[in-house]
């Protein structure tokens, strides 16, 4: 059973740096994704960011695009959503989430598919 634990959520003022990070207790490296996504009060979950697990590609939406960085560290088995400024609109609760490649992300929300995490709550204010 793959379980997906998120840390790094806090409040901060806009303009300010959070790293989030994702830990699994066990999971495919080579097949995978491991996707950062957001839920803002009252808003459907999105997808932010996407690495995939067996290279370097990664997937940015256009609303952190420039200010957002997924990216994976091997020796800690952790995966990182770097936040530099953050703005009032990233306010809401961060899941990471890993999932077969090939997936569209809107497929994997809407379905949930693969493993979640509990969330971690991001307030910018």
């Amino acid at each position: 059973h793959v379980q997906l634990v998120e840390s790094g959520g806090g409040s901060v003022q806009a303009g300010a740096t959070l790293s989030l990070s994702c830990a699994a207790s066990r999971y495919a490296y080579k097949r995978n994704c491991m996707g950062w996504f957001r839920q803002a009060p009252g808003k459907d979950r999105e997808g932010l960011a996407v690495l995939w697990l067996g290279g370097a590609q990664t997937f940015y939406a256009d609303s952190v695009k420039g200010r957002f960085t997924i990216y994976r560290d091997t020796a800690k088995d952790l995966v990182y959503l770097q936040m530099n400024g953050l703005k009032p609109e990233d306010t809401g609760m961060y899941y990471c989430a890993i999932y077969p490649r090939g997936l569209e992300i809107q497929t994997v929300i809407a379905r949930r598919v693969g493993y979640w995490g509990q969330g971690t709550q991001v307030t910018v204010s």
